[in-house]
């Protein structure tokens, strides 16, 4: 039997931008009203704030126990699931992400297929190799979450990624 685990990787765009109308001619006009490029929460370095980096696309992270954590030790991990009896892979990424995010009205999966995946070779508490499919998400029109089910999270830029996953890095190469 084949074990199948998908992680989802939820990313944050942003954008700002302000609409005028001028009722007195019956035209309008769209000014782009650029958000700062660093903000408070760049500064201090707060990564738990969806309000850094704006011009960079953000990745959740989430410490705690992960499935394919050697030993059950807490790990940072991306939301994950061990796929069960679910219709599609991308509906088990869906409850994945649901599990961590409660609502996710303010979410979009891009796609229906899984943006790639990785073979993980045997573990202790793992016997045969399983894969790992990853599937990417939006964050769209949402400044904060509650975001619940984990010791800790964070959002990070995918450079930051190589520090929380420093022996997967030829992984990470993706846009």
């Amino acid at each position: 039997m084949e074990v199948v685990r998908l992680d989802t990787l939820c990313m944050l765009c942003s954008f700002s931008l302000l609409c005028t109308f001028n009722e007195g001619k019956g035209d309008y006009q769209i000014d782009n009203v650029p958000a700062p490029r660093i903000t408070e929460a760049d500064k201090t370095i707060d990564r738990k704030s969806l309000q850094r980096a704006l011009d960079r696309r953000l990745y959740l992270l989430l410490y705690g126990n992960s499935n394919a954590a050697p030993s059950g030790k807490p790990v940072w991990h991306f939301p994950e699931k061990v796929y069960d009896s679910e219709e599609t892979l991308r509906k088990c990424a869906e409850s994945a992400l649901a599990f961590v995010l409660g609502d996710l009205s303010h979410t979009y999966f891009v796609g229906n297929a899984s943006m790639g995946h990785m073979i993980i070779q045997q573990m202790e508490n793992v016997p045969e190799p399983f894969k790992r499919f990853f599937f990417k998400s939006q964050v769209i029109d949402a400044n904060k979450f509650d975001i619940q089910k984990c010791e800790d999270f964070v959002w990070v830029t995918k450079d930051e990624l190589l520090e929380y996953f420093p022996e997967q890095a030829e992984f990470f190469v993706f846009s």
